[in-house]
């Protein structure tokens, strides 16, 4: 059988597949060029928008949470990992694309060398403000609840992990650590909301929430570092379970252009508002710092205003849940009851009524490291970053600064099937048969 590969000699052998995976494994073995990473640590502060792993380690397999079995996780780690969503979260798109391997949730490590590259202190239901706030005004949160002092404390004790010769010894890691200071403060107004506590009196809780969310900041500062990025609330007025809930006859209790609910999105602005106001105040009294506000608000609503740019063609139907126009129900949710589960999650804005799908999080986190919805924008703040240009699919967990350049493999498998071709002739012209 004649060979049309070109460039080939008389009695030169066929390349078979075998000899091809061995040139692949070669590759591997030698290695290709690193790059470098745009920062060599994430460290992470939030909620169920964030946490990558913890609600697990804290309360545990037994606790009924349906994030810790499938179908949640389902869509791109093939199993539930604790994410309170199908895939991957911004947080992870962001480390991603930074060159960074997905941050490992802090409760799961226990030795200094796995936190190699950052920690993730979220945690699931977690709050800005302690139970002793909501409980001076009436309202019982729990005392078992997280909240921003308990994992900062966790970050202290982590610390102490990894300076071992004092916190002098750890000032380099801060400064060139990226923080990512939330989404954190949404379930201080979820919980008062579910339990139809009026808006006025939770408008009067944002102050506080975002004096909290200050006040981390600034120890974070006091601790050593130089660049933290702050993210606003998510539009909570297109969330599907708020829409089955807070359902209206009254059409102008919807935005128009959306669907979404007009005075529960006006509420989020509110707090966006608040906080931004604070980041400035911050800007001014560390001008050293670099404080980025990430504006998870615009980056979202772009899913409602244009989804189809996503490929998203139910923007504020939940994939997994039950029946009704939002795909939620009062009596059924994902992971309990008849819930139903949709063929193909890419197309859908919400898992499961209060959490983004994945596509929904990856369009965000495009909005975030491509577009306007960072102030000031996350690429203007490091000059040695080409991952930012590009968002890509990823394993969950890379070693550290392991990211490989597509130019240096390819240069590699072209010189390893060189070598194998010109080395191997003897040994491979014995076992396979070349006609021309």
């Amino acid at each position: 059988m004649a060979s049309s590969a070109p460039g080939r000699g008389e009695g030169q052998p066929i390349l078979r597949p075998g000899v091809a995976a061995a040139a692949v494994a070669v590759m591997l073995i030698v290695g290709v060029e690193p790059a470098a990473a745009c920062y060599p640590r994430v460290f992470s502060f939030g909620d169920s928008l964030t946490d990558t792993g913890n609600f697990r380690f804290y309360y545990g397999n037994n606790s009924g949470e349906p994030a810790l079995r499938p179908p949640y996780g389902e869509t791109f780690f093939r199993r539930a990992t604790g994410r309170f969503s199908n895939g991957r979260l911004v947080l992870d798109f962001i480390a991603d694309t930074m060159g960074l391997p997905f941050v490992r949730p802090y409760l799961s490590g226990r030795r200094a060398e796995d936190f190699a590259c950052g920690a993730n202190f979220a945690v699931g239901g977690a709050t800005a403000l302690g139970p002793d706030f909501f409980r001076s005004r009436g309202f019982e949160i729990g005392d078992g609840r997280v909240h921003l002092d308990l994992e900062m404390k966790w970050f202290h004790d982590l610390l102490e992990l990894l300076c071992r010769s004092g916190r002098s010894g750890c000032s380099d890691m801060m400064s060139q650590s990226l923080f990512i200071v939330g989404e954190i403060g949404g379930n201080d107004y979820n919980l008062p909301l579910l339990s139809r506590v009026p808006i006025e009196k939770i408008r009067s809780f944002t102050p506080s929430v975002v004096a909290k969310i200050s006040s981390t900041i600034t120890e974070l500062i006091g601790l050593g570092a130089k660049t933290l990025v702050v993210p606003g609330n998510l539009p909570i007025g297109c969330v599907p379970k708020y829409l089955l809930i807070f359902k209206s006859d009254d059409k102008e209790d919807y935005e128009p252009e959306t669907g979404c609910l007009r005075w529960m999105n006006e509420f989020s602005e509110y707090h966006n508002k608040l906080l931004l106001e604070e980041l400035e105040k911050l800007r001014k009294l560390n001008p050293g710092v670099t404080t980025i506000y990430a504006d998870y608000y615009g980056a979202a609503m772009e899913n409602f205003h244009s989804p189809e740019r996503f490929g998203i063609e139910e923007p504020l139907v939940a994939c997994c849940g039950g029946e009704g126009p939002y795909g939620v129900s009062l009596s059924t949710a994902c992971g309990y009851g008849d819930y139903k589960v949709c063929d193909n999650p890419d197309k859908y804005g919400s898992w499961d009524g209060f959490h983004p799908s994945e596509a929904a999080y990856k369009a965000i986190a495009m909005g975030l490291l491509r577009g306007t919805y960072t102030q000031p924008s996350i690429a203007s703040t490091t000059s040695s970053c080409p991952q930012l240009t590009e968002l890509g699919s990823s394993v969950e967990y890379k070693s550290c600064g392991t990211v490989l350049h597509f130019s240096a493999v390819a240069h590699v498998i072209g010189w390893v099937l060189f070598y194998l071709l010109f080395f191997s002739y003897r040994f491979y012209s014995s076992l396979f048969t070349v006609s021309l």
